[in-house]
């Protein structure tokens, strides 16, 4: 019977940090993308990305099953979400590209990662409603990221208004029906 109990606690435990764990292995896979990309690694960054998108896709519904929402997960997800949609997707396209526009490119890149801390923030503080307000970091993320398979088909300044249109996308008062 002790066994048992302790067994029964074990597995409540591991339950309710399982959404934690799939939200931190997320931010490890953005970090890998991040060093892949300082690696010239840049297929390997991309791929890292989008492993980081499964994930967190993931982490919610998990969360959810388990009944395990808390104010701690809400605020990993966004930390792990700017590293892996905001940082690693926006060092990877100014690695690319955006490095060519010297000081302009610099900038881009920074408004592109503080847009998206400022809509992950905005976020946080939202009553939850059914509805995304502005581009979610990840869908932002996710485009700049598929757009490393057009590098060589579209012109390099082309990146530069992807780039600030998706961070004026994340930043604005549209709404968006969560799925």
């Amino acid at each position: 019977m002790y066994l048992q109990t302790i067994m029964y606690n074990t597995v409540k435990k591991l339950k309710s940090h399982v959404a934690n764990m799939i939200t931190i292995a997320n931010l490890a896979f953005g970090g890998a993308a991040i060093m892949a990309t300082m690696n010239d690694n840049y297929t390997y960054s991309v791929l890292f990305i989008f492993i980081a998108g499964l994930l967190d896709r993931f982490d919610g519904m998990v969360a959810r099953k388990y009944n395990q929402e808390s104010e701690l997960g809400k605020q990993l997800d966004s930390m792990s979400d700017v590293v892996s949609f905001g940082v690693a997707p926006a060092l990877l396209i100014y690695a690319m590209v955006l490095q060519e526009f010297s000081v302009a490119g610099m900038i881009i890149t920074v408004i592109y990662i503080a847009c998206g801390a400022f809509r992950l923030a905005r976020f946080n503080i939202s009553e939850p409603d059914g509805f995304f307000t502005g581009l979610p970091i990840t869908g932002a993320g996710v485009i700049l990221t598929l757009s490393y398979f057009a590098v060589d088909f579209i012109p390099s300044v082309s990146y530069m208004f992807l780039t600030i249109i998706l961070a004026i996308l994340m930043i604005s008062t549209f709404t968006l029906r969560k799925v």
